[in-house]
This record gives C-alpha cells, structure tokens and sequence, in this order.
C-alpha cells in the first residue's frame, strides 16, 4: 500500500504511523490490491467545515469525510472466481483532530482510538460503503468494529502497541451510539 499522510492541522502530536497502520491493515483485510494508494489529510476545524459545506452542504464541522477516487466494489476479488482487483488511486480521506478530541472525551477513550476509528471508517467509505440506510449503517459499522477490533488483535501478535486499547462502551460504537454521540456534539460523519 502506498498511503502519504498530509498534517494540515497545527497538532504535530497526532501519530502519522499509526494511521498508516489501521488504515493499511484495514485495505488489506478487505483485499484491497497492494499496490493501491490513498492519502491521509489532516486538517483544522475550519477546513473541514469548509468542506463540510462545500461538498455535503452542511454546516458546521464533522470528524472524518471521504473522497474516493477509482470506483470498486467491496471485497473485490475475495470470490475465487473474480478478477483480482488492480492497483488503484482509492482516494483521500480526512480527518479532523480537533473535532475528534471532543468525540473521544465524550465516549471515554484516546484521541489516538478516535482517529483510528474515523481512520478505518473513512476507508470503508473509499470502498464503497454507505449509511444512508438502517441496512447498510448496521453493516458498515458492525465492519468497521470488526476491522478495528481485528487491528488490535493484529497489533498485539506484531508486539505494537501505540495506545492501549480502549474497553469501554463507546470503544466499538454501534450506528445509534456514534449517531447519539454525533448529535450530543452537534456534528455528523461522511
């Protein structure tokens, strides 16, 4: 995989590695080709409501937004009788430290969890998935979850760790828990 990581933010704290790491392990769970790339955009509060309002026409700002590029399919090339997937340009997917910090504090863990866990849902927005349905919000977070908790579980037999790993309710949220959460802070994902 080849993933750059742009820190737009002003926050020099934020662990560039470990993005690139859920993120990478997430692509490849979802057998994504190798040789795909996607970029990690960083940015402030005003940047992201920027966008906000520009590409969703919503106000205010939000945690994470996706931008795909090349179309796929998800889980391309998992049937043993389909073409395997080609390298592609998946697309960017952004994210907003600041809005995240509020997002974490709230639910009980780190921000680095919280970017983690927007990091790998803004990738399975690359890849297609949506939750403009009760169906498909129940599916992408219960993936999304699974892939999270799946990184952790990774991480501990590479002997990683970059933050410990969060056992509280809110670590894993469900669709309702995220939207509770997102309406309590006043913001919504993309």
């Amino acid at each position: 995989m080849s993933i750059e990581v742009f820190n737009e933010s002003g926050i020099a704290s934020i662990n560039e590695e470990m993005l690139i790491d859920a993120l990478s392990f997430a692509l490849g769970e979802m057998d994504v080709h190798p040789d795909a790339e996607a970029s990690i955009h960083i940015v402030d509060l005003a940047t992201i409501a920027d966008l906000h309002v520009r590409w969703l026409d919503l106000e205010g700002p939000t945690d994470v937004m996706s931008f795909p590029m090349d179309e796929l399919t998800p889980g391309a090339g998992a049937r043993p009788d389909a073409d395997a997937p080609g390298p592609s340009m998946l697309g960017d997917i952004v994210l907003c430290p600041e809005f995240a910090e509020k997002q974490a504090t709230a639910a009980g863990h780190g921000l680095d969890h919280e970017l983690a866990l927007l990091t790998i849902h803004g990738c399975l927005h690359l890849l297609g998935y949506d939750h403009s349905t009760a169906e498909e919000e129940r599916e992408m977070f219960a993936l999304q979850n699974e892939l999270l908790a799946d990184w952790y579980d990774d991480l501990k037999q590479r002997s990683l760790e970059y933050h410990p790993r969060p056992t509280g309710p809110a670590a894993f949220p469900s669709a309702a828990d995220r939207e509770a959460l997102d309406e309590k802070l006043g913001g919504s994902d993309s």
